[in-house]
């Protein structure tokens, strides 16, 4: 009688083993309700691009860059958190722009993302909703180092983005939008759309900026500034001042802008204003040109389109001016 090969037996039985631990995997997936699943994958929604590691919350992710370089995609979806950035290059990116958003969190009672490293990053994020104890709730505190910021919406919050004072490092922003933010209420300074320090310069380019809600749509401290091609309609804005506002000077330019200014009014008294707190930087040459500013329909006042309280030679071009605007006013 020829005998059975205990090594196939063997082989056999361990196949087998494995095949109803396979159709078991299978049954526990399928008694599984795949909500549940989805579930589990959103549970990790930070990725860090150059490692491919997943968190599950914005400040992990953000420790675990420390000081080196990253970029840290994130997944469509409304999220209640924030992140404080010590340190390194941290890019902050929508893995689709405007299908990110922020919802109402703020970090150290500041701000959504709080970046004091070498440099930050944002793109195709939407904040909105912040409000915190000293009414400066913003969607980006920036306290030390860069900031880039590209297609993104800071909406329906105390302010957009505040920074402290850097004077060696530059804030670009670019295409993006800030709607209903800015307050001056409570018996505390006031908040504005966007309020920079002593920086050392700051550009806008093709943004948007509309209806206010108190204090100014740009404030910067910033020795150099440009805003240009960009619009600033100010129709549905609530007590609001100037459009821009460089209160310590500025050099730089003021070009290709639209400005419509609104009837509710804090302060309508100027759509520029230069040095008004004091002549800290020099605004010789600044160029403020290429504009068009009018009031909307229905608004009958008289305005200064540019007032100027440095004393310096200012380089004022052709601007496109409505009824009532004066194109300079010496303060």
């Amino acid at each position: 009688m020829t005998q059975a090969n205990p090594f196939a037996v063997a082989g056999r039985r361990h196949h087998k083993q494995r095949v109803g631990i396979f159709l078991l995997a299978l049954g526990v997936l399928a008694a599984i309700p795949a909500s549940a699943l989805f579930a589990q994958e959103q549970r990790k929604p930070y990725t860090i691009v150059e490692s491919g590691r997943s968190f599950a919350a914005l400040q992990d992710a953000v420790n675990a860059i420390g000081e080196g370089t990253a970029t840290i995609r994130i997944e469509p979806g409304t999220y209640r958190d924030c992140a404080v950035q010590q340190a390194g290059d941290v890019g902050f990116v929508a893995q689709i722009p405007g299908q990110t958003i922020f919802d109402g969190a703020a970090c150290e009672g500041k701000a959504t993302i709080v970046a004091r490293g070498r440099s930050t990053r944002v793109e195709g994020l939407i904040f909105q909703n912040i409000r915190v104890p000293d009414a400066n709730g913003s969607g980006i505190r920036l306290e030390h180092g860069n900031l880039t910021v590209r297609q993104s919406w800071f909406r329906d919050s105390e302010q957009g983005i505040l920074s402290a004072d850097d004077p060696s490092a530059a804030v670009l922003i670019e295409k993006s939008t800030f709607t209903r933010l800015g307050r001056c209420d409570r018996g505390l300074s006031c908040a504005h759309s966007v309020y920079f320090g002593d920086y050392g310069s700051v550009t806008i380019r093709r943004s948007r900026f509309e209806a206010g809600r108190g204090g100014h749509y740009v404030k910067s401290r910033a020795g150099r500034v440009e805003v240009s091609e960009s619009s600033f309609d100010d129709t549905a804005g609530q007590t609001t001042n100037y459009m821009i506002d460089v209160p310590a000077g500025a050099t730089g330019r003021i070009t290709d802008n639209v400005f419509v200014q609104g009837k509710d009014k804090e302060n309508y008294s100027a759509f520029i204003a230069v040095a008004a707190e004091g002549r800290v930087h020099s605004s010789s040459g600044l160029a403020i040109a290429g504009n068009d500013a009018r009031f909307a329909p229905g608004i009958s006042r008289s305005s200064a389109f540019v007032a100027d309280w440095s004393g310096d030679q200012l380089s004022i071009g052709s601007n496109t001016l409505g009824q009532g605007l004066t194109r300079f006013e010496k303060r």
